[in-house]
């Protein structure tokens, strides 16, 4: 029995995923024509870099061995995050980037409908019977919610009060909230129980933990370090906070309020968020919830062919992409590493 990986299935069903979209757009009716270019405009802008549209569709396919149900799912999957992902620019000032002839009000318009009307449409019109299609509204709902609730967090977050539990809160909303609507909603389609929709969504959560702490990593891999210059607290971040003796964090924390104007203040912040002591901690925590995914994907099954792509993703999500640094502080700075990993697994 052959198994799929995760971006093969995606070759095979991009196409049905775009004409999802497009009959999509015709749900808006006849008198929404500037509305859909509006929004036709923003997808084209706004491209996802990697292929996670399939993850629905391989939750669907380990509980029934079939895809194609889940095809409206992938294509709600990538429509909110379309939204989302346009809005956490704009967030963090990057408002110059909106798609061409798509002057940024137009792009806040069409990110309302992309998120939250066009999803919405999608679910109304599957033929699924009413308490399938109200809890599927009721995930896409709290979902929401929590993403706006943890990017509301993250945008407010401040440095000096960084910690890693505060930051894996935000995460759980802005990141953990939607991965864990999309996996719960695939489920619920499936037909499969209860207690196999609340490990899906278990799952999901996990997984979106991960995703982010990605996601931040490809931002100081590639250079651009948008993250330093908006402000933004990381994991890594809260990584190197925490386990700093008391002159290093001082030092920490200069360094992030001079990087937001100061692309010297970012290369040395970066310098050290990729100290060896720093990197190390992070890996072993990342490490810990990729354990933590395979452990529930190992307790849900499934259908075999379907699952190797599910555990690619995973470990897709939890590849460590930064190397460290030489221009790292002396240990002393980091205090007692061992004593302060020690205390962030027991507190």
């Amino acid at each position: 029995m052959d198994s799929v990986s995760y971006s093969e299935l995606h070759q095979q069903v991009s196409p049905d995923i775009d004409a999802e979209i497009a009959a999509a757009l015709d749900l808006l009716g006849p008198s929404a024509d500037a509305v859909r270019k509006a929004v036709d405009k923003l997808l084209r802008h706004q491209q996802m870099k990697h292929p996670l549209s399939v993850l629905p569709l391989l939750v669907h396919a380990a509980e029934t061995g079939r895809t194609g149900p889940a095809v409206p799912l992938s294509a709600l999957h990538l429509l909110w995050w379309t939204s989302a992902c346009y809005l956490d620019d704009l967030a963090d000032g990057q408002s110059g980037g909106a798609a061409e002839r798509l002057d940024m009000n137009e792009a806040v318009l069409a990110s309302v409908i992309t998120g939250n009307v066009l999803p919405v449409r999608l679910i109304q019109s599957q033929d699924v019977p009413e308490p399938v299609r109200s809890a599927l509204i009721a995930e896409l709902t709290e979902a929401s919610i929590m993403g706006a609730e943890g990017q509301l967090a993250d945008m407010r977050g401040e440095a000096g009060r960084a910690t890693r539990k505060g930051v894996l809160e935000v995460y759980r909303g802005k990141s953990g909230g939607p991965f864990a609507m999309i996996t719960a909603m695939a489920a619920i389609l499936s037909g499969t129980t209860t207690e196999r929709i609340a490990l899906w969504r278990e799952f999901g959560q996990v997984f979106g933990l991960l995703w982010q702490m990605f996601n931040d990593q490809e931002d100081v891999a590639s250079g651009r370090n948008e993250d330093l210059a908006n402000g933004t607290v990381t994991y890594l971040l809260a990584c190197a906070l925490e386990d700093a003796a008391p002159e290093a964090r001082a030092h920490i924390l200069d360094l992030c309020a001079a990087a937001r104007i100061s692309a010297p203040a970012r290369s040395k912040l970066t310098a050290l968020l990729l100290a060896p002591p720093v990197l190390d901690g992070f890996r072993e925590d990342v490490s810990t919830y990729r354990d933590e995914a395979d452990r529930i994907l190992g307790e849900l099954g499934g259908d075999e062919r379907y699952l190797p792509a599910l555990r690619q993703l995973v470990d897709l999500s939890a590849q460590i992409l930064l190397q460290p640094d030489p221009r790292w502080l002396p240990p002393t700075l980091y205090g007692n590493e061992e004593e302060s990993r020690h205390d962030r697994h027991s507190g």
